[in-house]
């Protein structure tokens, strides 16, 4: 297996012994991450956390200067501890420290993209915001339980995003609150232009659509002086008028720009990308199609899991599209894309290669932080019951059942689940995996709709 994309100092020798242990425990990682025969134990895990944090311990140990260059010790360790992590997830430990880290590393390349975007929405800022104050909060718990040397490298990661979730929320501080509604849908018009961008047939229609969208926005701008361009000459005067000021407001930005200057920026962008794909069609320059092609194959992937994460979804499978996106990102060299002969992306392919990288990191992000704290043993009779659970809330709410007779099926099912457990637990062989307390909590709840159904129908007959 390849080594994560990384810039690499020289080995040094005494690091050697590491670096052969690591490599042993990554492969043990991607066979358990592979092994589809029977669910991952929480015991395989937690021992191969164990192992490397005895190497860590050992690095630490022989580290006494340059402890900031990195060698492919320090890449294949950032391995291991991704796949330690996303298993974590998978056992259902999704609160604990180690659980984090996937996450943490996730959301500082989301970050960057989005400090290099410049546009973005509040409602983002806001949702990453409050998950770095629970990845702290599970860090803080995990003191006295958890290596020193683990919870300081979070600990290290979480203040890095912070700091770049302060500039970015810097960047729009100056946004006032009854300009806020029209910038959001400015943002969101953007990226659903890029979407657009991407389908395998461009699509004329929704980007005439999103056009007049963006029309109707404009209009509600301008009463508070927000102009995209002053030029009443043709459409291309305009055009390069929004290009030349775009230009301006890229190479010179200012950290907390005025509301006015910040949406009249996010218009132009709109109206050239506008301009842009419709010109394009959707068609790439041959020389990064093959770029375009794997984003797009990587992306589509991830969406797919995205709508059948609940079912199919083994936390570690996002590993290698990880690697997959890191290796794409850090071939950029100044922030763009290079052909084959080490020519730049113009615009065009720039922009839409970086929709899919981001898109899929927040795709990837996305199925991280909503995956259930449920061991993958335990996730089929969750999945069975958050199922009975819907069912049942559709039935409440379509006015209950006429006899309880119709409930027989939803009470079979349910004792049938009930009847699994062993002494109130829910075990897979001799194991009692991780995720108890929801699963339980949920089949509770799937009872007492059933008994308020029941009893509403007793009462009614």
């Amino acid at each position: 297996m390849a080594d994560s994309p990384a810039v690499r100092a020289p080995l040094d020798p005494k690091e050697q012994p590491i670096l052969d242990k690591l490599l042993s425990i990554r492969t043990r990682l991607e066979l358990l991450r592979q092994d589809r025969s029977t669910y991952v134990k929480s015991s395989d895990v937690v021992d191969l956390y164990d192992e490397v944090i005895e190497q860590v311990v050992v690095l630490d140990g022989l580290r006494t200067s340059n402890r900031h260059e990195l060698n492919r010790v320090d890449t294949v360790l950032d391995d291991c501890f991704q796949l330690i992590s996303l298993s974590y997830l998978t056992i259902g430990k999704n609160h604990e420290p180690p659980a984090v880290y996937a996450a943490l590393s996730t959301m500082k390349r989301l970050l960057d993209h989005l400090k290099e975007a410049t546009f973005f929405s509040p409602k983002d800022l806001e949702s990453i915001g409050s998950r770095l104050q629970e990845f702290r909060e599970y860090c803080q718990r995990g003191q006295g339980k958890y290596s020193p040397h683990l919870l300081s490298l979070l600990e290290a990661r979480i203040e890095i995003c912070e700091k770049i979730l302060a500039d970015l929320e810097l960047a729009l501080s100056q946004l006032t609150p009854e300009l806020a509604p029209q910038y959001d849908k400015l943002v969101s018009i953007l990226r659903s232009l890029s979407a657009c961008n991407t389908r395998s047939k461009f699509p004329n229609a929704d980007v005439e659509d999103l056009l007049e969208q963006l029309k109707e926005v404009y209009s509600t701008l301008q009463p508070y002086g927000i102009v995209a361009f002053e030029s009443t000459g043709t459409k291309e005067e305009k055009l390069a008028e929004m290009a030349a000021k775009l230009r301006l407001a890229v190479e010179h930005p200012e950290p907390a720009p005025e509301a006015k200057k910040l949406i009249e920026t996010l218009l132009q962008r709109c109206f050239l990308w506008v301009a842009t794909i419709k010109q394009k069609q959707g068609k790439i320059a041959e020389g990064f199609r093959e770029t375009y092609d794997k984003l797009l194959e990587i992306r589509n992937k991830l969406e797919k899991l995205a709508l059948t994460h609940s079912w199919s979804l083994r936390e570690t499978d996002l590993y290698s599209y990880q690697r997959q996106l890191d290796r794409i990102d850090e071939s950029r060299v100044d922030g763009n894309f290079l052909d084959s002969l080490g020519r730049p992306a113009d615009i065009y392919e720039q922009r839409t290669l970086l929709y899919l990288l981001r898109k899929s990191y927040a795709t990837i992000y996305h199925l991280i932080v909503s995956s259930e704290p449920v061991s993958e043993a335990l996730l089929p009779i969750y999945n069975q019951l958050t199922t009975l659970r819907k069912c049942l809330l559709e039935v409440k709410k379509s006015g209950g059942v006429s006899s309880p007779r119709e409930l027989y099926p939803y009470s079979m099912k349910l004792n049938s689940i009930d009847n699994m457990r062993v002494d109130g637990k829910f075990m897979i062989d001799k194991d009692i995996p991780d995720g108890q307390g929801s699963v339980i909590q949920l089949l509770e709840e799937c009872f007492e709709l059933a008994y308020e159904l029941r009893t509403e129908a007793e009462d009614e007959s």
